[in-house]
């Protein structure tokens, strides 16, 4: 009897790891988690940043806030995970990061997008926006990051 439960609890921390992995690759993570699911995407986050000069520590780390799960987009024939990060909760209009990591964890890329705090409600943020890319992204990554923070409805 006690063999069979045990059988059975090895079989369920299979298939709970299994599906946490699983989650990780379709979407079903947010950018926050991102580096604790897998070794390789903390690996990948850090060779993409480590020489990049002055990032704030939410941005390093990818801790800040994450308003959504990623999503799978496909580029020039390339799938990725994509999703946004803000500094903070009550921050995302002004400081915000939305990064893409290739699925085979190989390549990140993130644009770092920073508005000026108290930019009137009437002012356009995409007008006063700074934009700093991360991972050197083609012209093509560009376009695929940019569309992702014009799909937030306070972006305009």
């Amino acid at each position: 009897m006690s063999r069979m439960l045990g059988k059975a609890l090895v079989t369920a921390l299979m298939l709970g790891s299994g599906t946490a992995a699983m989650a990780a690759n379709d979407g079903q993570v947010r950018a926050n988690q991102l580096l604790g699911t897998d070794p390789e995407y903390r690996e990948t986050w850090q060779s993409t940043v480590k020489r990049e000069e002055r990032l704030p520590e939410w941005v390093l780390n990818l801790s800040g806030s994450a308003p959504q799960q990623m999503s799978a987009v496909t580029e020039d024939g390339d799938k990725y995970l994509v999703g946004p990060l803000c500094e903070s909760e009550d921050k995302c209009t002004y400081k915000r990061l939305i990064v893409a990591f290739s699925w085979d964890k190989d390549e990140a890329y993130g644009m770092l997008v920073e508005v000026p705090e108290g930019l009137p409600t009437d002012k356009s943020p995409t007008r006063h926006a700074d934009y700093r890319w991360l991972g050197d992204p083609d012209e093509g990554m560009k376009a695929l990051l940019q569309e992702q923070l014009k799909r937030d409805p306070n972006w305009y």
